[in-house]
């Protein structure tokens, strides 16, 4: 294993998933300090033990002390940020994130990143309809998939080391793949279900609802209660790939909608064991 308990860990960004890694590394007697802009934040992580020290302020003290630095930022946030700090890194840093774009984003903060520097791009498949460090969680791993998305300008050490990370968080699965794939299936199974939730959510406002839902419903609609700062900005970022799970998501609509006002139940059902069959795959 490449990612060894020697190595010193910074995390900038400690929203949900950046205290859910902060946690989780802690917990493995892992060195982890943060930078984020909240002292309020850092302090209820020092309180419950997520970090041993954290700064509210970008310093080249706080940065060059970390061999490996996670980035738990808004894709805007994430360029602005090495834009302005990446001379703080100390040679041979491994910088890696959880943002859940890759695409050209990776390629741009690769491209304007230090020749010393490394950028190995990874998503954790996990999260909370809640956010904030509060709501940190390390047990959000178990059972998650890990996405590792190298470029050409990654050497294989650097992706080890960051799907090493993954199994120590504790993932179910470590995938690696590149990031223009990534983009186009993160679309669908992501992205895709959280645009069918928000709908759902806003496209029959009659009162009172609440007192005829079962858990059908709940179980659709649960990350509806979305953070709309992060996931307007994925769905910008990542529109072309989105667009076109959304096309293909409506032809298959209407072909259902077709099924049921001609009454063609042969159809509906066959659509239906297809369906059946394949969310068997997805059970944990």
């Amino acid at each position: 294993m490449t990612f060894n308990r020697d190595k010193k860990i910074l995390i900038v960004g400690l929203g949900l998933l950046g205290g859910s890694y902060a946690m989780a590394l802690s917990r493995k007697d892992y060195r982890v300090r943060a930078i984020t802009k909240s002292q309020a934040t850092l302090d209820y992580a020092l309180e419950k033990g997520m970090i041993e020290g954290g700064s509210a302020t970008v310093s080249e003290e706080a940065v060059a002390w970390a061999d490996v630095v996670i980035f738990g930022l808004y894709p805007h946030v994430f360029r602005e940020w090495i834009q302005s700090y990446q001379h703080y890194f100390k040679p041979g840093t491994i910088i890696t994130d959880v943002t859940g774009i890759k695409g050209d984003f990776v390629r741009e903060i690769q491209g304007m990143l230090r020749e010393d520097v490394e950028y190995i791009p990874a998503h954790p498949m996990c999260g909370k309809e809640v956010s904030g460090v509060e709501n940190a969680d390390d047990k959000i791993f178990i059972g998650a998939n890990y996405l590792v998305t190298p470029t050409e300008k990654n050497t294989r050490q650097a992706i080890e080391l960051c799907r090493d990370l993954g199994w120590i968080l504790g993932c179910y699965r470590v995938v690696e793949t590149d990031i223009d794939k990534h983009d186009e299936i993160i679309g669908f199974v992501s992205q895709l279900t959280h645009c069918i939730a928000i709908t759902l959510m806003t496209c029959n406002e009659k009162e009172h609802l609440e007192k005829f839902t079962g858990d059908s419903f709940r179980d659709l609609t649960r990350i509806a209660k979305i953070n709309d700062v992060m996931w307007s900005e994925l769905f910008i970022e990542n529109k072309a790939a989105l667009l076109e799970q959304m096309k293909e998501f409506r032809e298959q609509f209407e072909k259902l909608e077709e099924m049921i006002a001609s009454e063609n139940v042969s159809e509906m059902r066959e659509m239906m064991q297809r369906s059946t069959a394949r969310r068997k795959l997805f059970d944990k």
